[in-house]
């Protein structure tokens, strides 16, 4: 297993970090995260916590790429291996924001949804004898998404100290490129059916 693949996994093992941080039940075990007040907000730690690590991942999206691409390491299993940490990491991070109240539901169902819906479409269309390079409405979907949840770990800090939703506007504006990106994938399986 190369370089990228190593880091693409660690993604994988820090999503699985990331959930056990935020939803195991530690008050069960008797340890809680300390709380903390920054100007009114009540912050729980551990969303600080899965949010370094979340970070952490998130990089880790960018260097596998970067480094595969550098090294002419690009493999058929890397490019898979890099889409399904890409989901896992950001569905279920959606799931359970979503789930704890801090985005509407819609959110994950159109999202996921969406997810579902390309990915038959690609797999249609590789079965016809091409390959769907990923298109810009997605990279700007994924990107504005990673951003978006990132700052949610953080309680939307600073910009929640100047009463401005820079969190809740790009997780809105990920989840509208989502269905944007569909209805272009759409357009290109239609073109090769």
């Amino acid at each position: 297993m190369n370089l990228p693949n190593r880091l693409t996994l660690s993604r994988i093992i820090l999503t699985i970090v990331i959930i056990v941080i935020l939803i195991f039940p530690f008050y069960s075990l008797g340890i809680s995260f300390p709380k903390f007040n920054i100007s009114g907000i009540v912050i729980d730690s551990s969303y600080f916590i899965a949010g370094v690590i979340y970070i952490i991942a998130a990089f880790t999206d960018y260097l596998d790429g970067s480094i595969a691409r550098k090294n002419n390491l690009v493999t058929d299993n890397g490019k898979l291996l890099d889409a399904i940490a890409d989901k896992v990491l950001v569905d279920s991070v959606l799931v359970i924001f979503a789930c704890r109240g801090f985005i509407p539901a819609i959110v994950p169902v159109v999202y996921i949804f969406r997810d579902e819906v390309v990915n038959a479409l690609k797999m249609d269309i590789l079965r016809r004898g091409y390959v769907t390079a990923a298109i810009k409405s997605g990279k700007l979907k994924t990107a504005s998404m990673m951003i978006g949840l990132g700052l949610m770990f953080f309680y939307n800090l600073p910009f929640e100290l100047m009463n401005l939703k820079v969190a809740d506007f790009l997780i809105y504006f990920a989840t509208i490129m989502s269905i944007v990106s569909a209805i272009e994938y759409y357009n290109i399986w239609k073109k090769v059916k």
